[in-house]
Parts: structure tokens; C-alpha cells; sequence
């Protein structure tokens, strides 16, 4: 939880006070890296629930998975790539925005509520940034995703 000049992380501090710990970067299941930076941005990779290494659950939102769980889900993804931010630049008090945001839905064919699953992801780095994590959004609704994850969140962060 300290930054590279000793201080405390303010960010990582917000996160403690959530009950949030940063868990290590998850590893890649196919050819890509986790995050890029490029400029003043870093882009991650999309990033799935995983906690511990592992899916805490499989399958579609509105049928095997119900929405609030989704959500939680969601914002687990947006927990995993905020380490995928931090291995790229080291400190996440260096982050000025989160700029866009984009969700996955893995959903039954009826389930058209991929906003309030993203709303996940999105409500936990507004808790985290403030006015600094409010973002443009996407929220998409797919047949399937890697692993038969429920969710998939990417995230472009500006820093500093």
C-alpha cells in the first residue's frame, strides 16, 4: 500500500476501507498481455471475475447466474483490472481518470439487463476514484465468453 515515493497509497487506502485487496495480475488465457500503456493511458485487457485464480461460477446471467450476482461479479472484473493498471504504472494515486469502461454480458437470450451488471464495475470505481472514476460506458450483451464466465470488464485509465 505505499507508492514508490514511500507515501501511503490514497487509492489503495479507499480500496482497504471497501474490504478491497488488490489480488496479483490474473495470468492471460490466450496470446495477449494484461495491459498496455500507451501515452498518458493504460488499456487493459478484458478481465473476468477470477478470484484466488479462480471462476467463482459459469454460465449465462438469467439463467445460471441471477443479476445481483452478475453485478458483484462486475465488479470483481473491475477490481482485477485495477491491478492490471497498477503492474503498468506502479501507483494507482497516478490515475487522473478512468475514462471508458467497457462490459461483457454472457446472457440467456431474454436477459436485456447488461447496464445494471456493468453497474457493477462501474459503482465500485465511482466508490474507489470519486468524480475521477465516473466514465463513458458500454454494456454488451454476448453468447458466450472465455471460460464460460458470466462477465468480462475492460477499463482505459489516464494517468500521470
Amino acid at each position: 500500500m505505499t507508492s514508490a515515493n514511500g507515501a501511503v497509497s490514497a487509492v489503495e487506502s479507499r480500496l482497504q476501507e471497501l474490504g478491497i485487496t488488490l489480488p496479483e495480475v490474473a495470468a492471460p488465457v490466450a496470446a495477449y498481455i494484461p495491459a498496455v500503456v500507451s501515452g498518458n493511458y493504460v488499456y487493459t485487457s478484458g478481465q473476468l471475475p477470477f478470484i484466488n485464480g479462480k471462476l467463482p461460477a459459469t454460465g449465462k446471467v438469467g439463467a445460471a447466474i441471477d443479476a445481483d450476482q452478475a453485478k458483484e461479479f462486475a465488479a470483481t472484473c473491475a477490481v482485477n483490472a485495477l491491478a492490471a493498471v497498477k503492474s503498468q504504472i506502479g501507483d494507482l494515486d497516478r490515475v487522473t481518470r478512468i475514462v471508458k469502461v467497457v462490459g461483457f454480458v454472457a446472457s440467456e437470450p431474454s436477459f436485456t439487463g447488461q447496464p445494471g451488471v456493468i453497474n457493477g464495475a462501474s459503482e465500485l470505481l465511482g466508490s474507489v476514484f470519486g468524480e475521477a472514476g465516473a466514465h463513458a460506458r458500454s454494456a454488451v450483451g454476448v453468447a458466450v465468453l472465455p471460460l464460460d464466465a458470466p462477465v468480462e470488464v475492460e477499463i482505459i485509465a489516464e494517468f500521470v
